[in-house]
């Protein structure tokens, strides 16, 4: 259900529908491209409430059913004093490749839990050894050696470490997360394997060491989605958080209109700080005045947005939240792209 992107029937008479202000807003918020799993961030509703709109719009007929499916039970409402979950935070917001870190943490916090014993017998009694025979042991040894030596500082033993047939995600996640010299890092992830996996990437990205021109490798062709979870993240070096910026902004004027749209409704666009400066094509502008929007987070980050399209802004001033704070409408007519009666109106 969590993989099912929902899709508005357009020929259904939405106005004579009995539709809560609740229902009307997750229907809003269907564009047939966002699929169930991310409007949690888009509503800001508990996922197990998002299943019971989904359910009573499938029953009014004003969403195609999932593909090969059947429609979910509808379970009992929450009472209607129940206060919404308020929209999450950057760092909260799903990311692609989300399921596959969650697939990878039994493996983390098993490699995690005895992360002290290793590097209190790397410390103990492999440190003193020289960096050569670390070296060799690195090569011939299998475990506890093989965990302990994943702390070690010295990247040529890091290279005799990927010599081993022994090693597997779970060191090569010890050894992004503990090594702190750039050049072990690169090796690390000179085997692709390892740096697809999504827990290296984890730890990487929180490694103080891990090298700008690394990063930019690995994170330049992902999704815009997932490089603003970079640049939100605060558990990221400031230094990679720059970097992130930079590739996210690169990334941004080469994506397609959907990816950037997708970017823009997902943060509540609390992503266009960072995109200051960039223009978006005609697509991009069409997509995002084919909207309803509801949001005031949104709506005041958009009229923040010195690129915000005319065409956008204009849309923006019809919409109803706008017509009910005046502030909102204020800030839109003062917009350098407001039209010329709209800030006449002001």
């Amino acid at each position: 259900m969590n993989d099912w992107t929902p899709k508005p029937i357009p020929t259904t008479a939405l106005a004579r529908l009995p539709l809560t202000p609740e229902e009307g807003f997750v229907l809003s918020r269907l564009d047939g491209a966002t699929p169930v799993r991310h409007l949690t961030a888009l509503t800001g509703l508990p996922p197990e409430r998002i299943q019971t709109i989904l359910a009573r719009l499938l029953t009014l007929g004003a969403v195609h059913p999932p593909p090969t499916s059947v429609p979910p039970t509808p379970t009992p409402a929450p009472a209607a004093s129940a206060p919404a979950m308020p929209p999450r935070t950057p760092e909260e917001l799903p990311d692609a490749g989300e399921e596959e870190e969650d697939a990878g943490e039994p493996e983390d916090e098993g490699a995690e839990a005895h992360a002290g014993t290793f590097r209190q017998l790397f410390e103990r009694r492999l440190h003193p050894l020289t960096a050569d025979e670390r070296a060799r042991l690195a090569r011939e040894s299998g475990e506890p050696e093989l965990s302990a030596l994943c702390f070690d500082p010295v990247p040529a033993v890091i290279h005799a470490l990927l010599e081993n047939t022994r090693l597997g995600l779970a060191h090569a996640r010890l050894i992004a997360r503990h090594h702190l010299n750039p050049v072990g890092l690169e090796a690390l992830c000179g085997r692709a394997a390892f740096a697809s996996d999504a827990g290296v990437r984890r730890w990487l990205v929180r490694n103080p060491q891990l090298p700008a021109g690394l990063f930019r490798r690995l994170w330049g062709g992902r999704r815009l989605m997932e490089q603003f979870k970079v640049v939100g993240n605060r558990d990221v070096p400031e230094g990679t958080r720059r970097t992130a910026r930079e590739v996210m902004r690169s990334r941004f004027s080469t994506a397609p209109a959907e990816e950037r749209v997708e970017l823009i409704l997902l943060t509540e666009g609390r992503v266009l700080g960072a995109l200051m400066g960039l223009p978006v094509d005609g697509k991009t502008a069409a997509l995002l005045c084919g909207r309803v929007y509801r949001s005031p987070l949104l709506i005041q980050n958009l009229a923040r947005w010195s690129a915000a399209p005319p065409a956008l802004i204009a849309h923006l001033l019809k919409q109803e939240a706008v017509r009910r704070q005046p502030q909102l409408r204020q800030l839109l007519q003062r917009h350098p792209n407001a039209p010329a009666d709209a800030r006449r109106g002001d």
